[in-house]
């Protein structure tokens, strides 16, 4: 037992320090202390991207809410104007006209009860979920398996509506869901590492002007109090919060 442990051991240390040797050459050009402009930011989440494959660029906030307390949970989307980079599948719970303005819309899939047994039964090949509110009723019994998963329709995110097209058409178009977690930070996706820059920093402003506009009335102090951008497989690079301190 000693020795396989020892393997198992010498594996992961060897797995490491070959991630390691990538970082360092990286992470030389981040200054872990310093604060960045969004766009500087950006630029060295794209020249510290290492992997093989298209990484997905990401932003952390962390805000300076109590996310114990109702009067202070933040939850939303908006459409990025540069887009996520992919496309989303896209399952709605519709029935009659609003089943074919779903269909018209470019849903991938559209259905009522149908769709509702197949979910049950372990179906999960769908990125987000659109109902009409009619269909909530039926909806609902989904909810252990949609709400874990982040997928439960809701108002506020604009996908228990009876503007199905807009929602749809949004949703392919690159609308991001943000919502505040239970150690008050929000995460969404900003693009990829291939997008230029300039694209990667409107999506960011997107988001950010999206999250300070739903600030909650009982917050109280800095609002923003760290926000970071990387890439999946890079290091976090901090930017400078104070353009946004109100």
């Amino acid at each position: 037992m000693g020795g396989l442990t020892d393997k198992t051991t010498t594996r992961e240390e060897m797995k490491l320090a070959k991630r390691g040797k990538k970082y360092e050459d990286t992470i030389k050009l981040v200054d872990r202390k310093q604060q960045y402009s969004a766009e500087e930011a950006l630029e060295l989440v794209k020249k510290t991207s290492t992997a093989s494959f298209d990484e997905t660029v990401e932003i952390a906030l962390r805000l300076g809410v109590d996310p114990r307390k109702n009067d202070q949970q933040i939850r939303g989307a908006v459409v990025l104007p540069h887009g996520t980079g992919k496309t989303k599948r896209v399952l709605v719970f519709a029935k009659g006209e609003k089943a074919q303005e779903a269909e018209a819309a470019g849903a991938d899939f559209v259905g009522e009860e149908d769709l509702v047994a197949k979910v049950q039964e372990g179906w999960l090949d769908f990125d987000v979920v659109v109902a009409t509110p009619d269909m909530m009723a039926q909806v609902g019994r989904l909810g252990k398996i949609l709400g874990p998963k982040g997928m439960m329709p809701n108002p506020k995110t604009g996908t228990v509506t009876m503007d199905i097209k807009k929602a749809v058409e949004e949703i392919k178009a690159g609308k991001v869901e943000y919502r505040l977690d239970k150690a008050g930070n929000i995460h969404a996706p900003l693009g990829k590492v291939s997008f230029e820059t300039s694209q990667l920093v409107e999506n960011f402003n997107t988001i950010v002007d999206a999250v300070l506009k739903a600030k909650p009335a009982a917050a109280k102090g800095k609002f923003m109090k760290n926000v970071t951008v990387s890439s999946t497989m890079g290091p976090g690079i901090k930017v400078d919060v104070s353009q946004f301190s109100a």
